[in-house]
């Protein structure tokens, strides 16, 4: 090839590195970039818009891409392993991580994957994985009838950031060079809407697009530092987000974005396809390219060259994008000296693989027992004492499984909350407890409930809808490329509740599922019922902990769940105002935005705030926290702002901070949250900037987002 004029002044370094300047680290990244650019052929530069970004002649490494929500996906259902999966640490579905409102747990999270995949990477034994990993997903879940809310860490964009940056924090590392794995954010924008979303438009104003959709990915990337993101399939206002000007004109000249940009697996094709914006494949790649995309997720080698012969790109659009990727593998040391890199060293000493040390599999089960969140505990039913009981029922189609879903990988091991349960209690000996258990909802089932001393009903959904792709076999059932057209619990399911309860009043109703449901009857008469979500290696285990008391559950719900759909708007609004969420939903919920019980009882007094008025350098919100009851337990202390005196339409109530905390039985503890003046700012169109409002704010603190619960309340003025 000839090679660009622009980069011939490199050609006396190349040759004096022996073609290999780019390893030379006392150039500028930049200037390494361009001594490998330099020297590719078109086909090369082409080739390595996709898959991974590596130059095999050159000798220029690259890492693909890899899936990792809840651990790392080199395995599972969807054989992301492809051959001989490897197992992984397998954490709770990424909505049962957001039920912990614990950023820590989530750093950690981060980090775990992020070591297993430089181990599985690096290591001689397996030379398999990636380095560039494709969580967390930032996306929002506003309705609960999304068929992939299980991907999501809740409706709010102050919770979701806040998780999603330290989750990033933890995959990426501290180091100031190098980033252990590059966290990939998936998916821009406001990607929740299944049914529609290869060729449907998500429309809303700017506002909503800066304060509420767009929030947890600017979170991620400013404050994170993420540098990689994926595409969403939809449009938004009309224009498909794979083209679309915000990922120039935001994402990377105001929010400094500058790696990795990709699309959606074939949604480069559905430009013409699906959304019929351009009637060939090259028009389509060469938009993507133009509008800011380097790494293509279906073919588009000849789309590519069709493309340049037509004129519609230039090898400069191909040399411009390469440098995302190759900034990411600089990020990523992998043109680097071993040496320079700390690494680079993880999995090469003969250490012991991460997912099977003692340390990792303690931490899945904390993890998994801080996601739960009991939701109803009439009559103190539970804790279960194991040392009163003779014999326990486990039924119902869950009871004796441990289920991966679509973008899960395979355990190592799995503990089913049958399994967890008999390890939980002693099942020979004096005080012998006779665990029984059937996994289905027949008449079997609810007569061997009948005669034990309690029974643990299982329940749920299925993460794939146990159906082929796009396929569920209940309108209450969704998942990728499927939304739910309902979300009431199966009739079969509550009838089997019912029947349950009748045959025996000490029942709790375990309920595992990847998203909300409504639960008519069972809402209001079972004595007891625990949500948890799907997939954890200690699923079991880490239940059984709070059923028999062993933990004291503190997991709060991340979104809001319905009593129906008749209180929702229709799936296909985009338009919060119009009623989603608990930022403007009026509606009395079955269960609020960051509710959650627990088996002691906590007090909210003394809140004091460090000054009458906001103003800049802002507020230190301090509240009392007092465990009243008799066992130790965890509670989330939440701060919302209500705007008394706005000009523009705000949300009832908005989350401003949190903080889980751990309090022993009859102490108190003094919680110090801060607000700031930019924390209450909303965007003005009119001048594409944050204002921060003159006037009065009230402060609500407590335990959920419900009315009721926000015991403590001050105002406060507001100066700009």
């Amino acid at each position: 090839m000839t090679p660009n004029p622009l980069l011939s002044f490199l050609a006396v370094p190349i040759l004096a590195f022996g073609g290999n300047a780019f390893q030379d680290t006392s150039m500028p990244s930049e200037q390494r970039i361009d001594a490998v650019i330099s020297q590719m052929t078109v086909e090369e530069k082409i080739a390595c818009l996709a898959r991974k970004p590596a130059v095999p002649r050159l000798g220029v490494p690259g890492s693909p891409i890899m899936e990792g929500y809840h651990g790392l996906a080199q395995g599972g259902p969807s054989n992301w392993g492809r051959v001989n999966p490897t197992p992984t640490t397998q954490f709770p579905q990424a909505y049962g991580l957001g039920a912990t409102w614990e950023p820590e747990i989530l750093f950690r999270i981060g980090e775990q994957s992020g070591i297993e995949g430089r181990y599985l990477y690096q290591n001689p034994e397996y030379k398999r994985a990636a380095l560039i990993l494709l969580a967390p997903n930032a996306d929002l879940a506003r309705d609960p009838r999304w068929g992939r809310t299980e991907e999501s860490f809740g409706e709010d964009p102050f919770l979701t950031g806040t998780l999603a940056t330290s989750f990033v924090k933890g995959l990426q590392g501290d180091h100031p060079e190098y980033v252990r794995v590059a966290s990939l954010l998936k998916h821009f924008l406001a990607n929740s809407n299944e049914d529609e979303r290869e060729f449907g438009s998500s429309n809303f104003d700017e506002r909503q697009w800066r304060e509420y959709y767009a929030k947890p990915f600017e979170m991620a990337v400013v404050q994170g530092g993420a540098r990689c993101m994926m595409a969403a399939y939809n449009a938004i206002n009309g224009t498909p987000a794979h083209i679309h000007p915000m990922l120039r004109e935001i994402v990377m000249k105001e929010w400094g974005f500058d790696g990795v940009l990709c699309s959606d697996g074939g949604g480069m094709t559905l430009l013409v396809t699906g959304h019929k914006r351009f009637e060939t494949k090259a028009e389509a790649v060469a938009a993507c390219l133009k509008a800011g995309l380097n790494y293509f997720l279906d073919d588009h080698v000849e789309a590519t060259h069709e493309a340049l012969k037509k004129g519609l790109l230039t090898e400069m659009d191909l040399d411009e994008a390469l440098r995302g990727l190759f900034r990411t593998s600089i990020r990523l040391g992998l043109w680097d000296p071993a040496d320079d890199n700390p690494y680079a060293q993880i999995g090469l000493a003969g250490e012991k693989a991460p997912w099977t040390k003692p340390e990792t599999k303690a931490f899945v089960r904390e993890v998994t027992r801080k996601s739960i969140v009991l939701l109803r505990n009439e009559g103190a039913l539970l804790p279960l004492n194991r040392d009163k009981l003779k014999s326990i029922a486990v039924v119902g189609p869950y009871a004796d499984a441990v289920i991966p879903d679509w973008y899960g990988g395979t355990p190592p091991y799995v503990h089913s909350i049958r399994d967890g349960i008999e390890r939980a209690v002693p099942l020979g000996g004096p005080n012998a407890v006779e665990v029984n258990w059937v996994a289905d909802m027949s008449d079997t089932a609810v007569k061997v409930a009948a005669e034990r001393d309690v029974a643990v009903v299982v329940v749920g959904n299925h993460p794939e809808s146990n159906a082929g792709w796009a396929v569920v076999t209940a309108p209450q059932e969704g998942k990728e490329a499927v939304d739910r057209k309902d979300i009431v619990l199966q009739p079969a399911q509550e009838e089997f509740i019912r029947k349950v309860v009748s045959a025996n009043p000490r029942t709790v109703v375990v309920l595992v599922s990847s998203f909300p449901y409504a639960m008519p009857w069972a809402s209001q008469h079972a004595p007891a019922i625990l949500h948890m979500t799907h997939s954890s290696q200690e699923m079991g285990t880490g239940l059984a902990d709070v059923l028999f008391g062993d933990y004291n559950p503190g997991g709060k719900l991340t979104q809001t769940w319905p009593k129906s759909v008749s209180q929702l708007p229709p799936a296909n609004e985009f338009d919060l105002r119009k009623g989603h969420t608990y930022l403007y939903s009026k509606a009395e919920p079955q269960y609020p935005f960051g509710f959650g019980l627990s088996y002691t009882t906590f007090k909210f007094d003394s809140l004091t705030v460090s000054s009458e008025r906001l103003s800049k350098g802002g507020v230190q919100v301090k509240v009392r926290l007092t465990n009243t009851g008799t066992r130790p337990g965890d509670e989330v202390v939440q701060l919302y702002v209500r705007h008394l005196d706005s000009q523009v339409y705000r949300p009832l109530r908005e989350l401003k901070a949190f903080k889980r905390i751990s309090v022993d039985a009859g102490a108190s503890q003094e919680v110090t949250l801060s607000l700031r003046p930019e924390d209450v700012a909303y965007w003005e169109p009119a001048t594409k900037s944050w204002t921060v409002e003159a006037g009065r704010i009230e402060l609500l603190v407590g335990n959920s987002s419900a009315e009721k619960d926000l015991t403590l309340r001050q105002v406060l003025s507001v100066s700009p």
